[in-house]
């Protein structure tokens, strides 16, 4: 694989994002708006802190985007942690996985980005490679279908955005919006299901902050460098992640067909990045 700044970035994202949901998956007692509100102070603090450190001005240039890439992150947010408490786990991760491709397909229009036909073959030989890990639910009710598939699009959309904020603004600022519009939407499930955290909580509770921080960081950072239909693929690289996670963590066992799904989706992700970087060192030497 070339292995870019912008590459490195969002590998490093998706493990940190990885690392965030064992974290979450261990304290799977306290609501999951209770979690995304912990999760959004802690970040918003951080935020808060280093851009004022910085002299960055917090509420950045372009106002408007930064609270559309905001409200699209936090729905998309609320939409993936429901359907996770709703539906077996096997059929929510499939349906997140369609991110990525929303992100390249909302490319060609909001950020006019190029796609290749050949690079919609690799981006389904990643997603079947999904389907085999993971596999899918055919009892899956229709309701949490569409919000799954609303988070995989807001997800789209929120990216797209960042995409189109380029590097116009600092990183931070663009995250610390993340936090500010989500915070006033958790804020009343909150205070309605509170639940007392107790014991190692707290710290995991901490750890999904830090880790969201920094896993947001490094995305955004990629997404500001890199073509989207380069980078977004690379997002079905943390189902290995978790894989290796459950095995060593939670002593999850896998079948020679999962085995066989890991390999296609490393096998598309390699290839959709190698085919960007061979196009665009052609677009350099014309």
């Amino acid at each position: 694989m070339v292995f870019s700044k912008g590459v490195g970035y969002m590998l490093l994202a998706t493990f940190l994002f990885t690392l965030m949901n064992v974290f979450v998956k261990l304290v799977s007692n306290i609501p999951a708006m209770e979690v995304i509100f912990f999760r959004s102070v802690i970040s918003l603090i951080i935020s808060f802190s280093f851009l004022r450190s910085q002299g960055v001005a917090v509420l950045g240039k372009n106002k408007k985007l930064l609270f559309l890439r905001g409200a699209a992150g936090a729905v998309a947010l609320i939409m993936i942690f429901t359907t996770l408490q709703n539906i077996p786990l096997a059929s929510a991760v499939t349906l997140q996985f369609l991110a990525p491709v929303f992100t390249t397909l909302l490319g060609i229009f909001l950020v006019k980005e190029k796609v290749r036909p050949l690079q919609f073959l690799f981006f389904a030989l990643a997603f079947s490679g999904i389907l085999l890990v993971k596999g899918f639910d055919p009892g899956l009710s229709g309701f949490y279908l569409l919000l799954g598939v609303g988070g995989a699009l807001f997800s789209g959309i929120a990216y797209n955005i960042i995409r189109r904020l380029n590097i116009n603004e600092h990183p931070l600022v663009i995250i610390f919006y993340f936090p500010l519009v989500t915070i006033p939407l958790t804020a009343w499930w909150v205070i309605r299901d509170w639940v007392q955290p107790a014991g190692a909580e707290w710290l995991y509770l901490i750890l999904i902050g830090l880790l969201t921080q920094a896993a947001q960081y490094f995305m955004t950072r990629s997404y500001q460098m890199e073509e989207l239909n380069k980078v977004a693929s690379l997002n079905y690289i943390s189902i290995i992640y978790a894989l290796g996670f459950g095995y060593f963590v939670f002593e999850e066992v896998f079948s020679p067909v999962t085995y066989l799904g890991m390999a296609l989706v490393l096998a598309g992700v390699v290839l959709n990045v190698q085919y960007k970087h061979k196009e665009n060192r052609k677009m350099v030497k014309q």
